[in-house]
């Protein structure tokens, strides 16, 4: 399983075309060549870039998902909605489509930030004020999220 690291900062240009960041181009260097999905984030006005092999193992599990089921139907098409396949060009640079730049709420200045196999792409002011929204309720939500967890080996204080 792919485990990214970090948080960058960069600028898209016009045709919002981002030159990766180096660490994180290095980190993507292993599944580059298959390419990735963009998609909409679900809970945040931000995107996901998913690389294949993570995209791929993510709609084998929507891939059994009853479609008789109108709520199953309803969620997959939300879902992939705007879905699109991109890949880093010769020189490093992902280009975002302008719907899913516009979606998002994207301008000049962004924040990549890893979220264990993807990366969210922020406008860099939403990126930071999510991070200062959610600051006083963290210590609350890691309870919730991770206070259950016994397991010793994750060395999470």
């Amino acid at each position: 399983m792919l485990n990214l690291i970090g948080t960058y900062e960069c600028k898209a240009d016009s045709k919002g075309r981002v030159m990766m960041p180096s660490a994180l181009k290095k980190q993507l260097a292993p599944v580059a060549p298959s390419g990735f999905v963009v998609k909409r984030a679900v809970f945040q006005p931000c995107l996901e870039l998913y690389p294949m092999d993570e995209w791929n193992g993510l709609m084998a599990k929507m891939g059994k998902l009853n479609r008789f089921n109108r709520k199953n139907n309803d969620f997959i098409r939300r879902f992939t909605a705007g879905v699109k396949t991109v890949e880093l060009d010769a020189t490093g640079r992902l280009l975002i489509p302008k719907d899913l730049m516009s979606f998002a709420g994207l301008s000049k200045e962004l924040v990549l930030s890893s979220a264990i196999n993807i990366v969210e792409i922020w406008d860099k002011e939403k990126y930071e004020q999510a991070i200062n929204d959610a600051a006083s309720d963290f210590a609350d939500l890691a309870e919730e999220v991770m206070g259950d967890v016994n397991d010793d080996d994750h060395g999470i204080s």
